[in-house]
């Protein structure tokens, strides 16, 4: 058994330099939310040693001293770049697990092991003539393994140009790597799993892959067991199926602004709605509740402070904006406290199902259901033709003075007619 983890390189910074060469080889740092912290870095900028989640006013000083351009997150364009390369990708194995807006793991079962890397490589090239995106692969037993060797294809530890397949190296070579990697790198042992293996004499990756799984088990969990048998190339973790549905959709944004009233409030939670909601047809489920949460800024101890939730059940399952934002809304009126500079809100939905596995009652409307269908039909269309936002509900604003602040945006290269790449 093989599988191949692809894995985007710096893939925000990578989108913005595919539609501006001159990015290239130039410290880039993509910033987040309100233009706020680190959230993706070149490897220029990683070179001066700031590190992810680096707050923007700490690092304009050195930013000026070496010329780092930053930009602000611009998620639309990442999403559609990432749908463009997982695309591509599902033509080069029959399983697919897309693993994150920038991973993801090829079943590469059946395929002839000697082939393997150049088979790689051929992925990398296409990739990059289609997209503009370089990517790394790793190729391995298990999906710890791969992960590992992505990470040896990107340090430029084991492998060739990207691509590391661990098949190709024997047993001593790989025991030889892995006491050379710290116990930290491998997939799923967090900070304070490591601080634990450490106290044990567990150091490196080899030291966990030679660990007694009974033990180790003891001692943390039965996952982290898992990842030992994992490393020993005992598959553990399978490949999650493509089309799996999510368990809860959320959706929330840190406002450009503090706002203080509740019309402000309203017209954030009804966004928020709109889109979950959206994302919720997308999946073909429906929800039977939902979380609405509004906070205070943590970080400005000075300001008085408040964060409060509340779950609105539906009164039956559904996908239509309309009854979720206004059942949101509900939700907002009684959480809502006046006097409070508001930073953040959101909304969840919870209880998600197939709508096709929704049972019919007695007092169902098949002719309103008809129209909610058709009319949740045209608006996403429309939005997915137009743009998202193109058609939305009216309580949602124009204005918007609790949006983003996102100053040093790109333009929507590949979702908008009239910021589309102009070619001189």
């Amino acid at each position: 058994m093989s599988l191949a983890l692809v894995d985007c390189n710096n893939f925000y910074v990578s989108c913005e330099r595919a539609f501006n060469p001159k990015l290239e080889g130039v410290p880039v740092v993509v910033l987040s939310n309100n233009d706020g912290v680190a959230v993706a870095r070149s490897n220029e900028v990683k070179a001066l040693g700031i590190g992810m989640a680096e707050p923007w006013f700490k690092m304009e000083k050195i930013a000026k001293q070496h010329g780092i351009i930053a930009l602000s997150s611009n998620y639309t364009l990442y999403g559609d770049m990432s749908a463009r390369v997982m695309n591509i990708l599902s033509t080069f194995s029959p399983k697919q697990e897309i693993y994150s807006i920038d991973e993801c793991f090829l079943d590469l079962a059946g395929f002839n092991p000697a082939t393997l890397m150049d088979y790689a490589q051929k992925i990398r090239k296409t990739i990059k003539q289609g997209v503009g995106i370089p990517v790394c692969v790793g190729i391995a037993e298990t999906k710890t393994l791969a992960k590992l060797a992505n990470h040896c294809a990107k340090k430029g530890l084991a492998g060739n140009n990207g691509v590391c397949d661990f098949g190709q190296l024997n047993a001593s070579e790989m025991s030889n790597l892995f006491s050379r990697l710290p116990v930290g790198e491998v997939w799923g042992i967090g900070r304070r799993i490591t601080e634990g293996l450490k106290m044990l004499g567990i150091h490196t990756v080899e030291d966990l892959r030679l660990a007694d799984t009974e033990y180790i088990r003891q001692q943390f969990s039965i996952v982290v067991e898992r990842t030992v048998n994992e490393l020993n190339g005992i598959p553990c973790i399978e490949l999650e199926d493509e089309d799996t549905a999510r368990q809860q959709i959320m959706v929330s944004r840190s406002f450009g602004t503090t706002v203080m009233n509740l019309d402000d409030l309203s017209e954030s939670i009804t966004y928020f709605a709109t889109l979950a909601s959206e994302k919720l047809r997308h999946d073909r489920s429906v929800a039977s509740s939902l979380c609405v949460f509004v906070r205070t800024n943590p970080f400005k101890e000075s300001d008085s402070q408040y964060e409060k939730s509340v779950v609105v059940p539906l009164t039956q399952p559904t996908d239509n904006t309309i009854k979720i934002v206004n059942a949101s809304l509900k939700g907002l009126k009684e959480i809502y406290r006046s006097g409070y500079q508001y930073k953040k809100s959101g909304v969840l939905l919870m209880g998600l199902h197939p709508k096709s596995s929704v049972q019919k009652t007695l007092f169902d409307d098949p002719v309103e259901q008809a129209k909610s269908d058709s009319m949740m039909h045209v608006m996403d269309a429309i939005n997915r033709k137009m743009g998202s936002g193109s058609m939305t509900l009216v309580a949602s604003g124009v204005r918007k003075r609790w949006a983003m602040r996102r100053d040093q945006k790109s333009p929507n290269y590949t979702t908008e007619w009239d910021e589309l790449p102009e070619v001189k």
